[in-house]
């Protein structure tokens, strides 16, 4: 008896659940609920309820009106392509009037128009990327009126405020930039000939004292030796004919200064780099360009003068030979006060060999890859989306674009990989 009253209130149940879903759904005005799954915002849940035409585009409903929306993109620009049905019969598209609203990101509004090709209507603008926008569809057909709207969105997503300062995430605006080739040459520091001096003592003697020893800093006219002459056996001074550093010492106490050099002397405050240049760099370079040198020098103590020195220049003198290797050599002067630059020390070279004035530029390292695309992401308020460019060239610290972000777009700079993170999960929706 128990079980038969289980069964019996089992289906009571049953029955009301089904007759309440039905009266649910026939109080539903038909356009309204396909508006429901027309409308969707880009989750996942949405994307499963969006309705598919025979050609896998979207399918608007209305009563016994349909049209189905594609996109067509393969070998050609991105086309919208359009069928119309009624009572679930294709219609010739002559039949029907068409426009489509394509309200982007920012307040920018693309305005589709159609023509007659084939058995659909086909759009007379290529729809650009991102194809991400609010979609609004008016169509006439016999007389009525018909129109939706729905959310098409594709690489975008939203974070709020607080996420956002958490995320590091930073922007800045895109503008016209001077972008600055340079190659890179590299190359030794070396002393300047003409500022080398070798010391000698004008009468052939015997030194007695020398003043000065390896190293030792001098001003011209200071006292490098005192020598007796072997023919009168008086005692003179050499004096140095420069200042400048002593680099080298070739006699001792007691040697014989007879056409010989005591001591060499370079005046180091300012050298050459020497830089080495290939064929593909010879052609690019020309006298006067400017150079930023750099050496690899790391002291130990961060709070000392000249950690990681770099010095600014032109360059001075081209070889106007090769050498055996293929090599021409480059040169420029610098400056040396502070003795930093020692002849022997390995440098390298940014030589800025042209420049370019470009409308609109963005950082490279604000550059992500989306779709096999190489992109940056726009603000707007808390909403981010992507912009897929056409770049030109690149200075390697920004590169211009010829396409795809409109002048004075705020793009992100610092941490773009974040939103790549979450955009991505998305990226399948975008179906053509």
């Amino acid at each position: 008896m128990n079980f038969k009253l289980n069964q019996l209130s089992s289906a009571f149940m049953a029955a009301a659940i089904t007759l309440s879903a039905l009266s649910f759904s026939t109080l539903l005005p038909g356009n309204l609920a396909w508006a429901s799954g027309d409308h969707g915002h880009g989750h996942e849940e949405k994307e499963e309820h969006v309705p598919e035409g025979p050609h896998g585009g979207r399918l608007l409903h209305s009563g016994e009106f349909e049209v189905e929306i594609t996109m067509v993109e393969s070998g050609i620009p991105p086309e919208m392509r359009v069928y119309a049905y009624h009572k679930g019969e294709k219609l010739d598209p002559s039949e029907i009037k068409l426009e489509l609203l394509l309200n982007r990101l920012g307040g920018k509004t693309d305005k589709i128009s159609f023509v007659i090709e084939e058995d659909y209507l086909v759009s007379e603008q290529s729809v650009a990327e991102p194809h991400s926008f609010e979609v609004e569809v008016h169509a006439g057909f016999k007389g009525e009126s018909f129109d939706w709207h729905y959310d098409n969105y594709t690489g975008r997503t939203e974070i709020n405020d607080r996420l956002l300062k958490l995320s590091g995430i930073q922007t800045q605006q895109a503008g016209s930039k001077q972008l600055t080739f340079v190659d890179t040459l590299f190359g030794v520091v070396a002393p300047i000939a003409d500022k080398q001096f070798s010391v000698n003592a004008p009468y052939a003697g015997v030194i007695e004292r020398l003043h000065v020893s390896i190293g030792d800093s001098v001003e011209k006219g200071q006292i490098i030796a005192t020598v007796r002459n072997s023919s009168t056996l008086q005692t003179y001074q050499v004096k140095s004919p420069a200042s400048g550093q002593v680099t080298e010492q070739l006699l001792s106490l007691g040697d014989n200064t007879f056409n010989r050099a005591l001591v060499r002397i370079s005046d180091l405050s300012s050298v050459w780099i020497d830089l080495s240049a290939f064929p593909k760099s010879i052609d690019k370079l020309s006298l006067g360009q400017p150079v930023t040198i750099g050496d690899d020098h790391k002291d130990i103590d961060h709070n000392a003068e000249n950690v990681s020195a770099s010095a600014r220049s032109t360059i001075s003198y081209i070889a106007p030979t090769m050498t055996g290797g293929h090599i021409a050599r480059v040169r420029a002067v610098i400056e040396n006060e502070h003795g930093h630059w020692r002849p022997g020390m390995h440098i390298q070279a940014d030589i800025e060999t042209r420049t370019k004035r470009v409308p609109l530029a963005v950082r490279v390292d604000s550059l992500q890859t989306f779709m096999e695309n190489p992109a940056v992401f726009v603000k707007h308020g808390n909403t981010f989306e992507v912009r897929m460019l056409k770049l030109g060239e690149s200075d390697g610290a920004y590169v211009e674009v010829l396409a795809g972000l409109d002048s004075d777009s705020e793009y992100v700079t610092e941490n773009s990989y974040l939103l790549k993170a979450d955009i991505m999960k998305n990226a399948a929706k975008h179906v053509h």
